[in-house]
């Protein structure tokens, strides 16, 4: 572990992040560069930064019409940064793609959704955005996103759906299924992504990437998140653990004030042994498909090979805790139509909002005035419920599967699927990653497991809140056990 807070940047200057993240990990053997050695390159002399926007943006040119990962490109202005000669930031250069529900000033924000396709070039952004930029990244465009992030797939009916990369025929997940295509693809090297609910761990387990989702508080913009109902959280998708780990040191929030301890870069493998919790039935009690079953069997004789303890645990919340998910999900589409209801004068039909967003706003809308603080109350307890399962069980972590099957078929979750038919579902597919964000504590998934068809089935590894830090150790371990980085999916640059 190395304590590198952005106060101690000063003294190794910005570009040192990268460098030392560089340095001091493993080698990555993959078919393309990452986010880190291709900064080392730009740096070094062997590519300009100006030569990695047009590669990055012929790369998305021309899997763009294959993959339909991007919303809207930034390419003009790509190649203008790419020109300026001295580009500062750990990252100067490197392409990278910023979701489509965030602005970036000077393209639209979509969100997925057709109600806004006609809004305002974006003029404002958020501090954790500007991090990004003063990271150094060329952003080359917003990557897709189901309308609203509301779906564990990126299949939105106003802009077309996603495809994975290794079979096209197959989710690439959601929210951030538009990042994950493009970085697992090798159109950038990493991407912005969020988790409202397993977001970045859902698209990171579809298309065989990294992806780490923050505590509640911690990045840079979430300060005002202290809320058991502040469920989304952002941070990036990746091939390689370096690039996770020093992005996260550029973009937490360690200055005055901040909520939890700094992290820092985290560039070592965990050097101690673990006690982890198995957990194989989704929060439903529902268990996994048995492929999915086979890799997490697979991850534990990994973890055991590797000197911890596993032990097996049920979850720490009761049955009501689904529904009581599904109803704060819901509150959210419910404001969303509200908003629109005032701006055009009357409730947003078919036409805008698709029928999932509609059923969802619906489900609010019907449930007892009383109903929604009382569900915010036992989400409370859930959450208390989280921290002392670690504590009573001693667990450092804890093992599960991200989905309880691969990479589904498209259609299968889309938002024109019958409402009822689509919420039992998702009830089975995503009952393992919603937990942590209203716990508010990290979770990560790590792709140590392909099928025999050539699917990738993410591992998920989850800790106490504010404890990234030893996720980030443990993931630089298990690379250096079972690397990844040169598998190269069916579609790639």
């Amino acid at each position: 572990m190395n304590p590198i807070t952005r106060r101690a940047l000063g003294a190794i200057g910005v570009a040192g992040v990268a460098t030392q993240a560089f340095a001091n990990s493993p080698a990555i053997r993959s078919a393309w560069p990452d986010a880190t050695e291709t900064a080392a390159m730009i740096r070094s002399g062997q590519m300009s930064a100006l030569e990695a926007a047009k590669a990055a943006v012929d790369r998305a040119e021309r899997l763009q019409p294959k993959l339909n990962f991007l919303v809207a490109s930034d390419f003009d202005r790509a190649l203008e940064r790419g020109q300026i000669a001295a580009m500062a930031g750990a990252f100067a250069g490197v392409p990278f793609l910023i979701k489509d529900l965030d602005d970036y000033k000077g393209l639209p924000t979509r969100s997925g959704s057709r109600a806004m396709l006609r809004m305002p070039l974006a003029t404002q952004q958020d501090a954790l955005i500007d991090a990004y930029d003063r990271a150094g990244v060329n952003v080359i465009g917003k990557s897709s996103t189901p309308e609203y992030g509301f779906l564990p797939t990126t299949e939105p009916i106003g802009f077309g759906p996603t495809r994975n990369p290794w079979d096209p025929t197959r989710s690439s997940g959601g929210s951030s299924g538009g990042a994950a295509a493009a970085t697992a693809a090798g159109v950038v090297p990493f991407a912005h992504a969020s988790d409202g609910g397993g977001s970045i761990r859902i698209p990171a387990s579809c298309c065989g990437l990294f992806g780490l989702k923050p505590s509640r508080g911690r990045m840079l913009a979430a300060r005002g998140q202290t809320q058991v109902s502040d469920i989304s959280v952002s941070h990036v998708l990746t091939r390689s653990v370096r690039d996770s780990a020093a992005m996260f040191a550029l973009t937490e929030d360690s200055g005055p004030g901040a909520k939890l301890a700094a992290v820092g870069l985290i560039t070592a493998p965990l050097r101690r042994r673990l006690r982890v919790g198995l957990i194989l039935n989704g929060g439903a009690g529902k268990p996994p498909t048995a492929e999915v079953r086979a890799a997490t069997d697979s991850s534990v004789k990994l973890m055991e090979s590797l000197g911890h303890e596993v032990v097996p645990t049920t979850w720490p919340t009761g049955e009501d805790f689904i529904n009581d998910f599904l109803l704060l999900w819901a509150a959210g589409a419910a404001d969303l139509a509200g908003v629109l209801n005032k701006v055009m004068g009357h409730p947003p039909g078919p036409d805008l909002l698709e029928d999932f967003s509609l059923g969802m706003a619906e489900m609010a809308a019907k449930a007892p005035k009383d109903a929604l603080p009382k569900t915010v109350q036992r989400l409370q307890a859930s959450a208390r419920a989280y921290d002392r399962w670690f504590m009573v069980n001693r667990f450092d972590v804890i093992l599960s599967p991200v989905l309880a099957s691969p990479p589904p078929q498209l259609g299968y979750v889309a938002p024109n699927v019958s409402f009822d038919t689509l919420i039992s579902r998702l009830i089975e597919y995503v009952g393992y990653t919603t937990l942590h964000n209203v716990a508010g504590a990290p979770s990560m998934s790590v792709p140590l497991n392909w099928t025999s068809g050539g699917l990738p089935v993410g591992t998920q590894f989850s800790a106490r809140a504010g404890a990234e830090g030893l996720l980030f150790q443990l993931a630089y371990q298990l690379e250096a056990a079972r690397p990844w980085a040169d598998r190269t999916p069916r579609l790639h640059a």
